[in-house]
């Protein structure tokens, strides 16, 4: 059966802190005048203003019957009318009505007056209420003539009912300015805390910040940037440890290249200085890295530029197959090493070995694809191990620690980037490098 389209509330509403914030201020507000205004309209404005039109429509009646019945002395009633119902009344004679009929914009009034003159008169009328002014226009059709009425506008319908929304608009958008203000300050100090832990996570100090905000969001800076501290004191302790664990074996290592160069050369003290050999390099591998991961702070450079002379330095040929102009911020000389190592593997497992810089929207990535027999994709993961050798199926007499792969993740993980292993068009493995621009 076909899968049902479910919509959820989080698939129409925005995903930043600050616009959910702000909607869920300014909705409930705008229902609620919404409904005050509507319950406002119907049951007060309205009504007020039919029971209005209403009795002017009567008054209106009253005035054309009279004019029937007291024909001769209209002219003291129409005089009575303006006195004591401020209804101005004349009679156009041989006359006929305006064809054209003005209409407001909020044609309700238009409604609620056509249909109190429907019912208090049988002849036919016409009015105009577009204007501006105090007094309204209504003419009724009386035979060849035609009797004109100019009625106070507040006494045709009620006048006073935009006070109350502009009052209720203009309170809703003071409440509104000063919600939306006081979200923006609590949202800024989140979003300066983001800033400050992004900068944490890619080995950067924001020196510049501050907690700021509600208790909460302080507390939350404070439990992060105490994190980072203890985070970094552990690291660098457990560095400075096995920094000073290798520079010490390397008096033993010594006298045992020593005692095996003064041996008889067979093939048990071959394999035994090989050994040596071996793990003299892990040892200054791991002292170099070391190094720079203590003293080495983070710099703008131009990480293109950087790739171009690892290449060129390494002197196996290398394609640079595209060089995208990028510049990021971070430990030169560990982002060096790490681009070292990655392509000097490629190198080494493959006859091929192409080259990419690419400037991505927020990263920067290095691509590095080789022609070797690749690394199966449920092994990629054991690559990373230190002094780990995929023997079955990366060509064992290639010379290295095991711990290219494992520091130059190290390196890419702590300025906030990645490794990924994939894949290469090349037909062997793709090494992909990225790191914050």
């Amino acid at each position: 059966m076909p899968k049902l389209f479910h919509l959820r509330l989080r698939d129409i509403t925005p995903r930043g802190l600050y616009p959910r914030s702000v909607l869920m201020v300014v909705l409930p507000v705008i229902l609620l005048l919404t409904a005050v205004t509507y319950i406002f309209y119907d049951s007060h404005w309205r009504h007020t203003s039919r029971k209005l039109s209403q009795t002017m429509s009567s008054e209106i009646a009253f005035m054309v019957e009279a004019r029937h019945r007291f024909g001769a002395d209209f002219d003291e009633m129409r005089q009575l009318a303006d006195d004591q119902m401020q209804l101005s009344v004349d009679v156009l004679e041989d006359a006929t009505l305006p064809t054209e009929q003005k209409q407001l914009f909020f044609t309700a009034l238009d409604d609620i007056l056509t249909r109190e003159l429907d019912v208090s008169l049988d002849e036919p009328f016409w009015f105009d209420i577009s204007g501006y002014g105090e007094t309204v226009d209504i003419r009724v059709q009386d035979g060849d003539d035609v009797i004109r009425f100019l009625a106070e506008r507040d006494r045709t319908f009620s006048t006073t009912g935009h006070i109350f929304i502009v009052w209720v608009i203009g309170a809703t958008g003071i409440l509104i300015a000063l919600a939306l203000g006081f979200l923006r300050n609590q949202v800024r100090s989140i979003l300066k805390l983001t800033e400050a832990a992004k900068a944490y996570g890619r080995g950067r100090n924001a020196h510049k910040y501050r907690p700021s905000g509600a208790t909460e969001i302080r507390d939350a800076a404070r439990a992060v940037m105490d994190m980072r501290t203890r985070l970094t004191t552990f690291a660098e302790e457990r560095t400075a440890m096995l920094a000073g664990i290798s520079h010490d074996l390397r008096t033993p290592l010594t006298r045992l290249k020593l005692q095996l160069a003064m041996m008889e050369e067979t093939d048990e003290i071959k394999a035994a200085k090989a050994d040596l050999k071996e793990m003299s390099a892990m040892l200054e591998e791991y002292l170099s890295f070391a190094s720079g991961r203590e003293g080495e702070q983070p710099v703008s450079f131009r990480f293109d530029e950087l790739v171009q002379e690892v290449v060129a330095a390494l002197g196996k040929e290398a394609t640079l197959r595209k060089l995208d102009p990028v510049t990021i911020i971070a430990r030169q000389g560990l982002v060096r090493r790490a681009v070292s190592n990655l392509i000097s593997n490629a190198q080494g497992f493959g006859k091929t070995v192409e080259v990419e810089v690419v400037n991505g929207p927020h990263m920067a990535e290095l691509i590095v694809d080789d022609d070797g027999p690749g690394i199966p994709e449920d092994r990629r993961e054991e690559a990373f191990k230190p002094f780990h050798r995929l023997d079955a199926s990366r060509n064992q007499n290639v010379p290295g620690t095991g711990l290219g792969l494992s520091i130059a993740r190290d390196t890419a993980r702590q300025h906030g980037g990645d490794i990924r292993l994939e894949d290469s068009p090349l037909g062997g493995l793709r090494v992909r490098l990225r790191l914050p621009s």
